[in-house]
């Protein structure tokens, strides 16, 4: 863990931070037109880390519940019928925000060490020893114990935290989150539709919840996105093996020829046909690590291919903000994985400039939090702003452990 420092930081530490070294020797060879381009970047993460802070200190105004638990509200304002705190989906982005802040190159990600120790301690209110449905502990949808009645648990809920494990584990060598990564694949891989029957058989539930029997893109790619990070940290086959079989599965069943994906598809075999955005980004990811894992180039030119489509259909024909800014949030970290590969600023552009639009239309200046929709800031929305701004002011080298 980064040593923690007081969070009141000097504008002129900020600005030094981001203005590379270099020897006059090697600044004599730097081309006019290159180092205006660094220096330009340098003040654009400068600026992406101060709003990142902004967002984060009205998202711990706001939401943080003050008894002690970590724990966070849902939305604000509270109405009377809410429950004292969210649910565990949108805490785990909550939590997520603040391993982006804390991953900030230098002294930017040091001051969030305290509220990151903080946030992970309260993660573990919503862990179920006792088991679900399939008798393997997971996150439970609410939390258990003195704070909670705990609920049913979510796949794709549990993969989120999964996946910030690995991406602790990749930046800061936090053994106990790598070993809670596996937990939580094991759990992911007990909800694989067994029966043969099933119209499209196979395929990782979205929850154990008796009202639901969907398999869903989020059930499965970004099960196997974990998978695959398991399968680089570890070097077992077992999890390589089982990332294959819930990517085929997907693609099997719920990509459609442009390369996009459909939601989900039940047990009568009827496709939920809603393109959302971060059913788009996880694939991306996960052709890139099979990329990185086996060395087989057509991974990393489909990982391009989904991502050309879906910059065509949310970007190029204008449908990104009619997605929710929590799906917008994890397609965009997708792409940035895809581009500390492939190279190139595209996709940082088109994330950057929805970064900015957000900022100058829906947020509210007196409050610092983000409005979307009517008058309500749900957690899940704060936390993914907070995620964009914080990302953005990665190195690019940094991409690379991004889920």
């Amino acid at each position: 863990m980064k040593r923690a420092v007081s969070t009141t930081i000097a504008a002129a530490a900020l600005a030094a931070l981001f203005v590379p070294a270099a020897s006059s020797a090697a600044a004599t060879t730097i081309h006019p037109a290159a180092h205006s381009a660094a220096a330009e970047n340098a003040n654009r993460r400068q600026e992406n880390s101060g709003r990142a802070q902004e967002a984060f200190a009205a998202m711990q105004t706001a939401f943080l519940v003050d008894d002690g638990s970590g724990l966070y509200r849902e939305q604000i304002p509270v109405e009377a019928e809410d429950r004292p705190y969210a649910f565990e989906w949108p805490f785990s982005q909550a939590h997520i925000a603040i391993a982006d802040l804390a991953n900030q190159p230098g002294i930017h990600g040091r001051q969030y060490d305290e509220a990151l120790v903080v946030a992970a301690a309260a993660q573990e209110h919503y862990w179920d020893a006792d088991g679900g449905a399939t008798g393997l502990p997971g996150y439970a949808s609410y939390p258990v114990g003195e704070y909670g009645e705990g609920g049913d648990y979510f796949y794709d809920d549990n993969e989120w935290v999964g996946l910030l494990d690995v991406q602790r584990f990749l930046t800061d060598g936090d053994e106990a989150a790598l070993s809670r990564a596996e937990e939580i694949f094991a759990l992911v891989v007990s909800g694989w539709d067994t029966d043969p029957t099933h119209p499209n058989p196979g395929g990782v539930f979205w929850t154990q919840a008796p009202w639901s029997s969907d398999r869903n893109t989020v059930s499965n790619m970004p099960g196997a996105q974990l998978g695959l990070r398991l399968y680089q940290i570890t070097g077992e086959q077992y999890y390589l093996d089982w990332s294959l079989r819930m990517y085929d599965w997907t693609n099997e069943n719920l990509q459609r020829p442009d390369g996009l994906y459909s939601d989900h598809v039940d047990l009568a075999g009827t496709i939920e046909p809603t393109v959302w955005s971060y059913n788009q980004g996880v694939p991306v990811g996960v052709n890139v690590l099979l990329y990185q894992a086996t060395g087989d180039e057509r991974y990393l030119a489909e990982a391009e291919r989904i991502a050309d489509a879906a910059y065509r259909y949310y970007v190029t024909e204008g449908r990104l903000d009619d997605q929710p800014a929590f799906f917008n949030s994890i397609f965009f970290k997708n792409l940035l994985l895809l581009e500390s590969e492939i190279g190139g600023t595209t996709y940082r552009s088109a994330m950057q400039d929805y970064a900015d639009r957000v900022w100058a239309e829906q947020r509210d200046p007196a409050t610092g939090l983000f409005v979307f929709d009517g008058e309500h800031t749900q957690l899940l929305e704060q936390a993914a702003m907070t995620q964009i701004y914080a990302v953005l002011a990665w190195t690019p080298s940094q991409w690379r452990n991004l889920y």
